[in-house]
């Protein structure tokens, strides 16, 4: 059954991580969420239920952000439920830490197609749904400034996204939709620590001047400036929320 709300927001990757700290903040704003989850169906009604225990509204949606079909059928579920679409912010991604050789070619192809395909079908979706006014925030990454090894697929990857916010600010022109990136740093969730040891932390860690990892709220302050009344004027950019790291 449809609810209409005041603001709707969909949040792609909202299962855990960053996302799932963005769909909390925005909910706790005053947003209806729209959780969307690639697998893991525990996890993303763990979301909606901490929504809701403080009061919030929230729904779960499976969906590949790298299928054409899932993520139509996405965005028609989001507006089954709420009746409208105000932001949309795609967050799913993954990291896949690999060298730039030939044997690394199958890690290279999953992590363009779920980090720039995927934003490829959610932006488009989304300037062809989203209501005059809306809001468009891809994440990207701040690794792209520091060129470590092993992050080639996943720079090329982000490097790509902001490419196509940049693009998409321009194609909106007149519809008053704002269409941005927030880059964030070295950030404490599974995704981050994932394969890394506690030195190598501790060397990430020490890249910014503030000395420490970044945690998801942090992140999800940056987007719910570029959500909110406050980043009205902000469009076409990327907002680098890393500690100082570049």
């Amino acid at each position: 059954m449809t609810q209409h709300t005041a603001k709707t927001a969909l949040v792609t990757g909202a299962s855990r991580g960053i996302g799932k700290a963005i769909a909390l903040r925005l909910a706790a704003d005053g947003y209806a969420i729209v959780v969307n989850y690639a697998g893991n169906h525990e996890l993303a009604q763990e979301t909606v239920a901490d929504i809701t225990r403080n009061g919030g509204n929230a729904v779960a949606i499976q969906g590949d952000v790298t299928e054409p079909t899932a993520v139509t059928t996405l965005f028609d579920g989001a507006y089954d439920a709420f009746g409208s679409l105000d932001v949309v912010v795609h967050s799913a991604g993954i990291m896949a830490l690999v060298p730039i050789k030939e044997d690394s070619l199958d890690a290279f192809d999953r992590t363009i197609a779920t980090n720039l395909r995927g934003a490829f079908l959610i932006l488009s979706q989304a300037a062809a749904r989203l209501q005059e006014g809306g809001r468009i925030i891809a994440l990207s990454s701040s690794v792209i400034g520091k060129s470590f090894p092993n992050y080639g697929p996943y720079i090329a990857s982000k490097a790509g996204v902001e490419g196509l916010v940049r693009v998409l600010a321009n194609e909106l022109r007149g519809r008053s939709i704002t269409v941005n990136a927030v880059a964030p740093g070295p950030t404490e969730t599974e995704l981050f620590m994932q394969g890394k040891s506690d030195e190598m932390v501790a060397q990430l860690a020490q890249a910014a001047p503030l000395e420490r990892i970044g945690q998801p709220d942090e992140i999800a302050s940056a987007v719910a400036f570029l959500a909110g009344p406050d980043g009205a004027w902000v469009n076409g950019q990327v907002l680098r929320v890393n500690g100082g790291m570049v």
